[in-house]
């Protein structure tokens, strides 16, 4: 779908020239992410407009993810007045894996925020969106209030990235 609209941008612009219109660029697409989460709701993050939200990607067996999640679920919990949402993104190649992490979260930690939404989507598919290799995890994307990417961090997040996150709070 993306490179759809990718074509139909080149063919607007293309004919915008041809016939003695202004070319202005286009705006990227908002990023698009969509799943089941663990509650079993439906995820759209083109819900999400007008919020700032983090979405990370990892997995069960990255020891460096783990570590990362307590902090973005303290963090989610300071900005609870915030429009600010948290999505974790597991790239394990089992679901079952994903599941049994969670459901053991579930049970040991206070409830989990209600603008923290957890989803599975495996390697395989994660890579054939990207279509590239397997990128560092945790990889973390700050999507802006119009959906867009506007920070992408690969492994450990430097603290300082959480400053950027505030500045784009509204």
């Amino acid at each position: 779908m993306p490179s759809l609209l990718r074509r139909l941008s080149l063919v607007l612009a293309a004919g915008a020239l041809l016939f003695g219109g202004s070319l202005q660029a286009a705006p990227p697409p908002a990023y698009e992410l969509h799943g089941t989460a663990f509650n079993g709701q439906v995820f759209d993050l083109s819900r999400q407009r007008g919020r700032v939200v983090m979405v990370v990607y990892w997995a069960t067996d990255c020891a460096v993810c783990r570590s990362k999640l307590p902090e973005l679920r303290a963090n989610l919990r300071g900005w609870a007045e915030r429009p600010f949402d948290l999505v974790t993104v597991s790239l394990d190649r089992k679901e079952a894996d994903w599941r049994d992490y969670e459901q053991i979260k579930a049970s040991t930690q206070a409830k989990a925020a209600q603008r923290s939404v957890a989803l599975w989507v495996g390697m395989s598919d994660f890579r054939h969106s990207l279509g590239s290799a397997k990128p560092k995890l945790p990889l973390t994307l700050v999507i802006d209030t119009q959906g867009q990417v506007v920070q992408r961090f690969e492994g450990r997040m430097a603290p300082e990235a959480w400053d950027a996150v505030a500045e784009l709070l509204p």
